[in-house]
């Protein structure tokens, strides 16, 4: 099938699943979501149009359509720098309730902007065509975000 937009799934499995996991936290429940997903996607794919955006787009608001349905708690691993400057597993799961709980203190949109640029991995162009968004307006949105998961990651330090 041309323009099948899961052609090659392997990578766009990976970045819903990592933009899952920021959103919830990863493990069965994002598995769960993440093949909700794509089982939607493939009932689904004949709709998809390629003018409208990249497949990992269209994937990604399959992803938020269906967390959207879902009663689930906030949660985000560490990024691999965080995760790297840790001494030992005590200290990484300290930061990792740390940053769980800072991300808990964010507004829905942010806790959005952050998931989709460090858990799917998008650029603030593909952020911006995903939320309807200028590209410029996502960068600014994104550094206020990042001020305040800053200030709620300085709070959760000092409890």
């Amino acid at each position: 099938m041309s323009g099948d937009p899961l052609a090659h799934p392997e990578r766009l499995i990976r970045q819903v699943y990592a933009y899952v996991a920021y959103r919830i936290g990863a493990g069965c429940e994002a598995e769960d979501v993440t093949s909700e997903t794509f089982e939607r996607a493939l009932r689904y794919r004949d709709s998809f149009d390629p003018r409208k955006g990249a497949p990992l787009a269209w994937l990604l608001g399959i992803a938020r359509s269906t967390l959207a349905g879902r009663r689930v708690r906030v949660h985000a691993e560490l990024d691999a720098e965080a995760a790297a400057g840790a001494d030992d597993i005590e200290e990484q799961v300290a930061a990792r309730l740390d940053l769980q709980a800072a991300l808990e203190r964010l507004d829905e949109r942010d806790r959005e902007l952050i998931s989709l640029r460090y858990g799917a991995d998008l650029s603030s162009k593909q952020i911006g065509e995903l939320l309807g968004l200028e590209p410029g307006a996502v960068d600014v949105s994104l550094h206020r975000a990042r001020s305040r998961l800053r200030a709620a990651l300085g709070e959760a330090e000092r409890v």
